[in-house]
């Protein structure tokens, strides 16, 4: 439920503590959304649980639940610590309250809820997917509208964002987020976790025409991605070579980048085509990558030469701030509490939620829509 506040937070800068546990990352930050409308980050702390998962290949949410309850408390501290705040300083309090895996989001959301209600703060609770969506008006003083390209382990979608709450999806994934296509091919070349750097770091040594790749929907007259054939691609390329060397794991790593890319800014060039139909002659287009994937070197690449050709000025977070992180939940939140969108104390944790609930359901895509 959302509950409206006291209007003079519209007017003056305010301080949110954000709190962020939907998977492995147990996160606090200290965020201010000056008078202005510009942000400023004092403070952002990140436990990465990376080790404890990595004898897995993946992340186990029984054990990233049991680490949030562990870590989160003292991070917390740690966040106000370095902002040198305290409680009273604090104009709202935000917490993911999905999508993400259930056990996590809970540990998050309900601290989250136990601090505004103990200090009597306004609660705000945070679509992760909003989170990354709005970054750049953190780092790059950015307001709606822009097209969003958002690639994570879990969504890719393309999304028209309008305003904060306002999201038009034009396109996502009809089985794999391109995230969890990296991770599959990380384990399956034996490369570590998390399995995306792994990825791109094997790339670089690798020839991205050894392998011929498919590239799923390349050209089709809509915005969704798939992901799932390629996958498959690659692994019945690793077992049908009768070597087993770092330079087939290198050549393999570049050759799916490469078909990657080549799907992205095909899908993300008709995205814009869709959008630049709609904005004025005049306007300043701008295209955003947010998400995990974003952090990805080669995918930066693509997209800045896709941009040019394009006319639209591309813009990405910073690296640190593409991965899971407290201080887009912080930021999201001093967004909705500028704006009066607060929350009660009942809502409810979500596994799914998407960021455009009208959205018409894409045959495939199951939860990834």
């Amino acid at each position: 439920m959302t509950a409206q506040i006291n209007s003079n937070h519209q007017s003056r800068a305010s301080l949110v503590l954000g709190i962020e546990s939907s998977c492995d990352e147990t996160a606090a930050a200290i965020v201010r959304r000056n008078a202005d409308g510009s942000g400023t980050i004092l403070a952002n702390q990140v436990l990465s649980q990376d080790a404890e998962h990595a004898p897995f290949g993946g992340v186990v949410p029984e054990i990233a639940a049991r680490a949030h309850v562990t870590h989160l408390d003292g991070i917390i501290e740690r966040a106000m610590e370095t902002a040198g705040v305290g409680y009273a300083d604090l104009d709202g309090v935000a917490a993911t309250a999905g999508p993400g895996l259930i056990g996590g989001v809970i540990v998050g959301l309900m601290t989250a809820k136990s601090i505004a209600q103990a200090k009597q703060l306004p609660f705000i609770a945070v679509n992760h997917l909003e989170g990354h969506a709005l970054t750049v008006g953190l780092t790059d003083n950015i307001a709606a509208p822009f097209l969003l390209l958002l690639v994570s382990g879990g969504h890719t979608q393309l999304l028209m964002v309008s305003d904060v709450g306002v999201y038009k999806r034009l396109g996502t994934t009809i089985d794999d987020a391109v995230g969890e296509a990296f991770d599959k091919t990380a384990k399956l070349l034996n490369l570590g976790f998390p399995g995306g750097p792994a990825v791109e770091r094997c790339a670089r040594a690798g020839d991205a025409e050894a392998f011929a790749l498919p590239r799923p929907l390349l050209g089709q007259d809509n915005c969704n991605f798939s992901f799932s054939g390629l996958k498959t691609a690659v692994r019945r390329a690793f077992e049908q070579t009768e070597r087993t060397d770092d330079r087939l794991r290198a050549d393999i790593c570049a050759s799916f980048q490469a078909a990657v890319c080549e799907c992205l800014r095909d899908r993300a060039g008709r995205a814009m085509t869709l959008t630049a139909e709609q904005l004025p002659a005049d306007s300043d287009p701008v295209f955003v990558i947010a998400g995990g994937v974003a952090a990805n070197e080669t995918l930066r690449t693509a997209f800045e030469q896709l941009c040019s050709e394009r006319g639209f000025r591309l813009l990405c977070p910073p690296r640190e701030l593409c991965t899971d992180n407290a201080a887009m939940i912080a930021w999201a939140g001093a967004e909705r509490l500028h704006r009066g969108m607060c929350d009660t104390l009942d809502v409810a944790p979500r596994a799914r939620w998407p960021l455009d609930p009208l959205a018409e359901p894409v045959g495939g895509a199951g939860v990834k829509a």
